[in-house]
Formats: structure tokens, sequence, C-alpha cells
């Protein structure tokens, strides 16, 4: 069954979340704490966290946050946006994530992110692969690298990584369903990796279609923050 996982977005301390990555598009749904804690009612086991300042400001900004969340309540968390160094990477570990996502590094320092895969090992380690016409996309999706998916994906596959959060930036934020045939056409190539589809997600039909393409997971948002996914359906599938 495919892995469920809420995601709560952070801008100055509050829950939000953005149109297409753009930082002037943004909905603000309230604090992490409680839409975690509600979360945690439904019945998931798994959340993940984006610190939106520190993706831009190129290091952990909302740390606090992130052990509000992992220290009242149980949720396993994987946390990113903002790790860079080796100070954030602990910083983001000391706060309780459990795992960790990790895009940008692994395109400007491949030998870093090869390092900390070996350090922490594959089941604490995300990589994130954020694409945008394309293109990988790295510093809060505010640049565009010459990394094609596909052959970025191989690199660190054959380095020993497991799970890829994949993003279509395009789709993202817009409720206007996933991006099927990217996703399809990774798990093609990649059958055995854990692929977590993020972005479009707007109703369980989309959460159905990603699953019978053989998708492991899939993140989303907005769909619950405004109503578009009926959570006692959700809940069946959480089962």
């Amino acid at each position: 069954m495919i892995e469920l996982i809420p995601a709560i977005d952070i801008i100055a301390g509050k829950c939000v979340r953005l149109t297409k990555g753009d930082y002037n598009q943004k909905t603000e749904y309230g604090e992490p704490l409680e839409m975690a804690r509600e979360f945690e009612r439904i019945g998931f086991k798994r959340l993940h966290m984006v610190d939106l300042d520190g993706a831009k400001s190129k290091h952990i900004v909302n740390s606090k946050v992130l052990t509000q969340v992992t220290s009242e309540t149980s949720l396993e968390v994987d946390f990113g946006g903002g790790i860079k160094t080796h100070t954030d990477i602990e910083a983001a570990f000391d706060a309780g994530a459990q795992m960790v996502t990790v895009g940008s590094i692994a395109v400007t320092q491949p030998n870093l992110f090869t390092w900390w895969l070996q350090k922490y090992g594959p089941d604490r380690m995300i990589l994130g692969a954020d694409v945008r016409n394309g293109k990988i996309s790295i510093n809060g999706w505010k640049e565009d690298s010459e990394e094609d998916l596909l052959p970025f994906l191989k690199k660190y596959v054959d380095a020993g990584v497991k799970n890829v959060l994949c993003t279509e930036i395009s789709k993202d934020g817009t409720l206007g369903g996933p991006a099927f045939e990217l996703y399809a056409d990774v798990m093609k190539k990649y059958p055995d990796l854990h692929l977590i589809a993020s972005g479009g997600v707007s109703c369980i039909e989309d959460i159905k279609a990603l699953e019978a393409i053989g998708v492991p997971a899939v993140v989303f948002g907005k769909a619950i923050y405004e109503g578009k996914i009926d959570l006692r359906e959700l809940i069946k599938l959480n089962r």
C-alpha cells in the first residue's frame, strides 16, 4: 500500500503552502505544532517538514519548530530546507529529525552528500530531486542546475541512495494533479527505489493513480488544508 506523508512547510514559524515554489504566492495555515498534532490524531505516523526560510537563507532557520514537533508528538519526521553544512545536518538530527531531505548539496557538493550518506546511512538520508523543465532545481527552487533528473538519480542510486523525494515544481501547490508520467518513468528505470512523489495531489483519486503506477509513497499538504481530500477516506487508505 502507498505510504501517505502529510507535509508542513514553514515560514517565520508558521505553516504555509506556496504555489510553484513562489514565495510571493503564499497561503498561511496556522501553527505547525497544532497541524502536526492533528495529523497524529488522524493516524499518520510520518511527517515531512520543510524549512522554507532555511532553504532561502541556505542554513536551517526553524529548528525550534522541528524540536517542538518531535518532542510533543510521536510522528517520525523527515526534515529538509537549508541543510548545507555538517552543523546543519547535526542540528536537524539533534532537534529530533529521524531523516533529512537534502537536495542542493547533492548538486553543488556531491562528495559531501556521499560522505553524509555513508556516515548516517541510506535509511536516514533522503535525496531531494526537485524538477523544473527537466532540470534539478536548488536553493529553495531559486536556481536551476544543469543536472537532468534520471542521470542525477543514477549517480546516487549507484552510491547507495534508497529514498528519493521528487517534486515537480510546476505542479506544486496547484492542486492540478501529480506528474504521473515523470514518476512512471522513474519507477520504470528504478523499480526498487523508495520514490516519494510530491506536488499537485488534489484528491484521493490522484493518490490511487500514483499507487497504480507503483509509486511507494506520496507527500501532500494543500489538499488537506483546503479540504479537497475527505479525511475519512484518507484514514481508510492510511490503515
